[in-house]
């Protein structure tokens, strides 16, 4: 009888250890989704007020690194958001469509 119990116990801990490890995870990612939003909404605001914005300028507004910066840009791009002026290096910004 002994055996049962603990076999159903460990069987009960285990479902509600996964269950609130999967729960976390949602969140998570469900957080890095609302922080992207809101980091290309900040990428937007920027354009607005200044008219257009450089990759540097995306990683010091958005605190991340090149990649990300650069991925926030390629996105609002594809959105129809932004337009790229230039091909590649320093020269190289976005305006507003």
């Amino acid at each position: 009888m002994n055996y049962i119990t603990i076999i159903i116990i460990a069987i009960v801990g285990i479902v509600i250890g996964y269950l609130l490890a999967r729960r976390q995870k949602e969140g998570l990612i469900f957080g890095q989704a609302k922080r992207k939003q809101e980091n290309k909404q900040k990428i937007l605001d920027f354009l607005q007020e200044n008219g257009k914005i450089q990759n540097n300028d995306v990683e010091k507004l958005a605190v991340v690194s090149n990649a990300t910066a650069e991925r926030y840009l390629d996105e609002l791009e594809k959105e129809g958001k932004i337009v790229q002026h230039g091909i590649i290096g320093q020269n190289v910004y976005y305006t507003l469509i």
